[in-house]
């Protein structure tokens, strides 16, 4: 991987996720308790050996700025390793990034002064484990040009993603950008069609002429999988490179947590008995940074009254101080108080749930205080009136919803 170059694409609005992207870019949203998204995404990098990635940054990007800077300086520059945010720096254009081609093309001459034989394109707002060691190997020994990375999906999901033809040789003949249905089925499974992940390997050589084409082009809209991967699969030699997962489980894992549903169910995934993602896995570990906080601690043992947690994963920093926790992901710093029930729900760092409440299928943001005697996740039309509240009835709560009995001066300038 030493002529290879990371590009990770961490710019995008994160529209589908809000509001948990209102005040952070969604690479930088809470995962699994102590992990960003973007985490995850690095942690491939750093396991596949990719040691030089540039991160391109755009909207709201302070705490993700902040986050790499302190747990992910552990690259060895002297050596020519980086991991290195790139914001919008309008080198080559006056606009902001216009699409993921564009947001590449934008840093074009950052990605030629690395002068790497092959780029490797990611995206920083996906869940899964992969070597991009063996599909480097794949791409090299086929003689690709572009290398896209597949995974096998039932057919009713192709609106959702690119979907690729592909022939018995693993080239690809047709790139089709989220049909609303389609015939194509995948060579490896004929049951299944192959989705694009959005992980693509280019030759430098070729990637820079075929930006600098797209640039130019006014009816382009500067997106890899509308505009420029459509295009090339007639001219150039692009291959599929079909998932192989390190999770080490029987079904394959990778999602796309774009929206609030597919981020609570991609955090439900990591609490149960035997974790559909595992977070456990020290042939394969997930890092991050974490500050420094005291053990969590559960407290009361009394009829009624007792501190528990029960498949939950409870971050460092947690008092559970007589309440129970239940098939939740409580982050760093989060207290929950006596008499309470928090069910099925993810809170994020500081916050605190007080006594008597009762809470399901809710997603707390940082620093958001329950008042006493709060019920949330139980009637639907009601959190309505009060938090943001998804089609599917996951309660979203914020730190500026009217959630508290009297008025609260929120710091907006508190570190992530």
């Amino acid at each position: 991987m030493k002529d290879t170059l990371g590009v990770l694409l961490a710019g995008g609005a994160g529209e589908r996720l809000y509001p948990l992207t209102r005040d952070r870019a969604k690479p930088a949203v809470t995962f699994g308790g102590i992990y960003r998204i973007i985490d995850i995404t690095l942690s491939n990098c750093i396991n596949s050996d990719l040691r030089r990635v540039y991160i391109l940054t755009q909207y709201k990007a302070l705490s993700l700025n902040r986050h790499i800077r302190e747990g992910w300086n552990i690259v060895g520059r002297e050596v020519g390793e980086f991991i290195e945010i790139l914001p919008p720096m309008k080198r080559v254009s006056e606009n902001w990034y216009m699409g993921t081609a564009d947001a590449v093309y934008q840093n074009i001459y950052s990605i030629g002064s690395e002068q790497p034989k092959h780029v490797v394109i990611l995206s920083g707002d996906h869940i899964y484990k992969m070597n991009y060691e063996r599909m480097l190997k794949q791409h090299r020994d086929s003689g690709s040009d572009v290398t896209l990375a597949t995974i096998l999906m039932d057919p009713s999901e192709s609106y959702r993603f690119g979907v690729v033809e592909i022939d018995r040789d693993s080239r690809i003949t047709g790139f089709l950008e989220k049909p609303q249905q389609t015939d194509i089925r995948s060579p490896y499974d004929p049951t299944k069609i192959s989705g694009s992940m959005g992980i693509y390997i280019f030759n430098t050589d070729v990637l820079i002429p075929v930006l600098l084409k797209d640039a130019e082009d006014p009816d382009s809209s500067h997106d890899f999988g509308k505009d420029i991967l459509p295009k090339m699969v007639d001219e150039y030699r692009v291959y599929s490179f079909n998932f192989v997962d390190e999770n080490k489980k029987e079904a394959l894992y990778w999602r796309d947590v774009g929206t609030l549903e597919a981020f609570y169910e991609a955090n439900m995934d990591i609490v149960s008995v035997s974790p559909v993602f595992n977070l456990y896995d020290s042939e394969w570990p997930i890092r991050t940074h974490q500050r420094q906080y005291p053990p969590a601690k559960f407290v009361f043992a009394e009829p009624g009254r007792m501190g528990q947690a029960l498949d939950s994963i409870v971050s460092s920093g947690c008092i559970i101080s007589g309440g129970t926790v239940k098939g939740s992901v409580l982050s760093p710093d989060v207290r929950v108080n006596s008499y309470t029930e928090v069910d099925s729900s993810i809170l994020f760092t500081h916050a605190n749930v007080g006594r008597h409440c009762r809470i399901r299928r809710a997603i707390l943001d940082r620093d958001v205080h329950v008042p006493e005697g709060t019920t949330i996740g139980y009637d639907v039309e009601a959190d309505r009136q009060r938090y943001f509240v998804t089609d599917t009835g996951i309660t979203v709560v914020t730190r500026d919803y009217s959630l508290f009995e009297n008025p609260v001066t929120v710091d907006y300038f508190t570190s992530e």
